[in-house]
């Protein structure tokens, strides 16, 4: 693993880090905030998923989540949302290829050979991360924007008793019955359906539940809101009576002024599942 930068951040360690990944065979690039408690032992860790067109970076320098983080001593991760470098499979269009990987395994040519991000996010960086730093694999949870809030919430249904808590900004919840999802899911996962329904967080809320918190806050104003399918997910939480809150934020877009503005309520949020 290699160190690409290190920057004190609210008392602790904002870093950057790169490794060689096996799971997409790729370089792969991520972020970590390790709050200054970390220095005496292992600390709680939220997942900070990112959503289309970003990489690593977005989250960790537009969503505010260090100054919350700090305060409540819990540790930041922000992936990379997909395989990146020569080689890699790519698209012209900003919601395919690179900078969309949409936190699943591919099963299709030409994007089987690397994109692996349910893996990659799921397996292979949480081990990394356990082996190097002071991360406590046992007291975990996820939050993501857009894209990412669709990869937080299916990851969260999916892996049963991995994470404490679940929240979402603006997530990205039917793709099966989406502009966003049916073109990716057809090209990443074929055009059997049933391989979709894995990875559509409103499938899943009907079939599953998450056993756990979930918070999911969503602007009025969301240039994207007729592609989230957030109605059809709210209506599937309460079909299934599941515990949680799903707030309309009145005027907020779809942009990070809007994640960072609600992004100490998220913090606080997971902060009571990972220190309970």
């Amino acid at each position: 693993m290699k160190t690409i930068s290190e920057n004190t951040c609210f008392g602790g360690v904002q870093g950057v880090y790169s490794h060689a990944s096996e799971v997409t065979g790729t370089e792969m690039t991520f972020g970590l905030f390790l709050p200054v408690e970390a220095q005496e032992g292992p600390v709680p860790v939220l997942w900070v998923l990112s959503g289309l067109t970003c990489t690593h970076e977005n989250a960790m320098t537009k969503a505010g989540a260090q100054r919350w983080a700090a305060e409540q001593g819990i540790a930041l991760v922000f992936p990379d949302t997909s395989p990146r470098g020569e080689g890699v499979a790519d698209d012209d269009s900003f919601d395919m290829g690179q900078g969309a990987g949409f936190y699943l395994n591919a099963t299709q040519d030409p994007w089987a050979k690397h994109y692996r991000m349910w893996d990659y996010v799921a397996e292979e960086l949480p081990a990394l991360l356990e082996g190097q730093f002071a991360i406590d694999e046992g007291r975990q949870s996820i939050t993501g924007h857009s894209m990412g809030g669709h990869g937080a919430l299916t990851m969260a249904m999916r892996l049963p008793g991995r994470y404490r808590s679940v929240s979402a900004f603006a997530p990205i919840c039917h793709p099966t019955q989406s502009e966003w999802g049916r073109r990716q899911f057809t090209a990443y996962l074929g055009e059997d359906e049933a391989a979709w329904a894995r990875h559509d967080a409103t499938l899943l809320m009907a079939k599953t539940g998450f056993d756990g918190p979930l918070l999911i806050d969503t602007g009025t104003a969301d240039q994207f809101g007729d592609k989230l399918g957030t109605e059809a997910f709210a209506k599937a939480m309460a079909e299934r009576r599941q515990p949680g809150t799903l707030r309309l934020q009145k005027g907020y877009d779809h942009s990070y002024f809007f994640v960072s503005s609600f992004m100490e309520d998220h913090v606080d949020f997971h902060a009571q599942a990972l220190w309970s």
